[in-house]
Parts: C-alpha cells; structure tokens; sequence
C-alpha cells in the first residue's frame, strides 16, 4: 500500500443521499446518544476505529501543491457560494459559522471560494450538513483530494477499508485520544502532523456522535499572534527555524496506547518559525507545544525559553481565540496553516459519555515564509 494516495478523483464516486440517522421529520437534531437507544442500533459502527498492527506504510514522498483558493481570487465574485447563506461572525478577525450552504453539493468554483474563505477566516463551522451520511470513498476521493493529498496518519486507528480517515474516538470503557490524566487540564494547542515535510492545509472534520454538551473544541488565530508581536521581535523570529517532531507520538503508540500501532516510522523536519499563507501571503506563527522541540541552532535553555514565550503568548491569547460548539450534522473547517487548536475533554466525569469523529486531513505545501 502506499500513501501517494488517489493521484485522479474517480469519476463515478459522487454524492448519494443517505437516510440521516434519525429520520424524523420535523425533530430537533439529536446525537446518537440523546435518543437512549441501543448501540446495536448505532448507524455509524462500521466507521468505528480499527487497528491494523501489520499494516506498514513507506515514508511519505514530496508532491506539488496548488492551492484551490488561489483559482478562487481570478472569480468576479470570490466568495459567491455564500450569497444565499446566513454567515455569523465569530470574532471581527477569526472564525464564523455559516448556514445555507451544503458543502456536499458545491462544484469547483465553489470548492475553490471556500478554500479561500477559511484561509481567511481560519476557522468555519457550517451548520445543519448533508456531508456526515456521504459516502466514505466520496469524502476522501471526491472531497478530501480537492484540497489536497489525503493523509494517512502514523499512529491512529481508522475504519476498516479507509486509511486516510483519522478518527477521534471516547467512549465510557476507553480513550483514544491524548488525555493526560496526569495534568491539571487536557488543554494541549497544536496544529496537525506539523512534524510532516508537508503538513496539512484545509482539513474537516465531523462527528458522528457526541455528549449532549461539552467536548468543544478551541481555536486560535497564529496570524494575529505574530502580529501582535513588537516588529524587531517578529523580523528576528522569521529568520528562525525549528525541528517538528512525531517520533513522541510514535513512541506513546508503541507502549500501547491509543490502539498501539505504529503505520509509518516517526520523522523530523524544519519549518520556519514564521510561515506565509500561499494564497492570503499573511504570515503566521507556526510553533506549537506537541510536536515543536527546538529552535535550529540554539542551545537548549535559549530554545526552551524562546519558545516557551512564544507558547504562553498562544494559549494566553483569548482575545484572537474562538470557542465552537458542536451540534449534530455539523462539519468544521480550519486552514492548518494559520491556526492551532485544543480538545477540550470536560465531559470525562459523564459515565455515559461517547465521542466519535473522522477527520479528512489533506496535505499542502512545504512551509516557507
């Protein structure tokens, strides 16, 4: 198997309406688990998280990126697809939440307008989604692919038959995520895989079920948290490097947890501490506490001290951070590039609680500034 993944979308995978999981007309949107009803029951079991222990996966090789949003500014009207949509503002700068547009019908110049619209917003949530009961191989072959290499992530269980799928998965008996049950919060800031050559640009991602409420998921804007630093500060950062690590999280899989798979052998690469977005050129911090380790060049304490400003400034940030909410049948889209975010585990003392997503991560270029 290899993870050069999908190099032409099949024109025979398109979208096919499915019967939602509660097919009841006029009701209210429920998880799965409001409804009281079996797991038996549960639409979603064949996209629970499997583990293949046999499965090994060569190094990833570099590919040419061209992001869809740069199409997108040659369009009379950029952002036409949300003409018949109700768009709400998170903040003045970031996030939004938008409803009348269903992500599964947009063709490519509407594809092209959003890749556009979240490289500059950041992060979107689109509300009241047809996406979720698409079919897999339309989600990662038809959607996913659009926007870039679908990428197989090296330790994380996945459904069976849909590798480039990154599940997010809590139920009462146990955890696949990262918890640390040993700290005082289970707030962890990172962007995705940043340990990649090319890590992620826009990615999705939507949940199948959820705790009725807790389990949101934080956000912040690493565009204003450089722009906020002072200017020979900022210019001095953006002649740095620093290594991105994933060899952590592969040694965590190996002791067993979250599944205890290794797909890929852990890599480490150097990105510059400051990258510009291909398409906005906007510049943005690109350094986060779980997969950053060092500043290229420096000795350790002046690494751990540079970056340990660099992170307390990030998490402290509250004023370029945003707060979504999950409701059923909703898709989030973020631009890796630009933002970093946090599952916020506070619903771990609720017995009954069970949390279940996928994630479509689609690789873009090589950072520069």
């Amino acid at each position: 198997m290899t993870t050069d993944t999908i190099t032409a979308v099949d024109a025979s995978v398109t979208t096919l309406k499915l019967a939602p999981a509660l097919p009841v007309k006029g009701a209210k949107p429920q998880w799965f688990s409001e409804t009281g009803l079996s797991d038996d029951l549960y639409p979603y079991k064949h996209l629970l998280p499997t583990f293949d222990g046999h499965l090994k996966l060569p190094p990833l090789t570099e590919f040419e990126h061209k992001d869809p949003g740069h199409e997108a500014k040659e369009h009379a009207d950029p952002l036409a697809f949300l003409a018949n949509s109700d768009v709400d503002e998170l903040t003045p700068r970031f996030g939004s939440e938008v409803t009348g547009v269903q992500l599964s019908q947009l063709d490519d110049a509407g594809r092209q307008q959003l890749a556009l619209f979240v490289a500059q917003r950041g992060v979107v949530a689109f509300r009241d989604q047809d996406f979720i009961d698409q079919p897999p191989e339309w989600q990662i072959r038809n959607w996913g692919q659009f926007f870039g290499r679908p990428h197989i992530h090296p330790t994380s269980g996945a459904p069976e038959g849909y590798p480039e799928f990154h599940l997010v998965y809590r139920s009462p008996n146990s955890t696949l995520n990262f918890e640390r049950p040993d700290q005082l919060t289970s707030v962890l800031w990172h962007s995705d895989v940043t340990y990649e050559k090319q890590p992620p640009g826009l990615t999705a991602l939507f949940l199948y079920d959820s705790p009725k409420s807790g389990g949101d998921t934080s956000y912040v804007d690493q565009r204003q948290a450089y722009q906020r630093l002072s200017p020979p500060f900022a210019a001095f950062l953006e002649t740095l490097k620093a290594t991105h690590s994933g060899v952590e999280q592969a040694e965590h899989s190996r002791k067993g947890k979250r599944g205890g798979i290794v797909k890929r052998e852990p890599v480490i690469n150097e990105h510059p501490i400051v990258r510009r977005h291909p398409v906005t050129g906007e510049k943005a911090l690109f350094v986060n506490r779980q997969f950053t380790r060092r500043i290229v060049g420096f000795k350790k304490e002046e690494s751990d001290a540079l970056l340990e400003l660099l992170y307390g400034h990030i998490e402290k940030g509250a004023d370029f951070q945003v707060r979504l909410r999950w409701k059923p049948r909703t898709v989030v889209l973020w631009d890796n590039r630009v933002t970093a975010h946090s599952a916020l585990v506070d619903f771990d003392a609720v017995t009954t609680a069970k949390r279940h997503g996928a994630r479509i991560t689609s690789q873009a270029e090589r950072p520069y500034i």
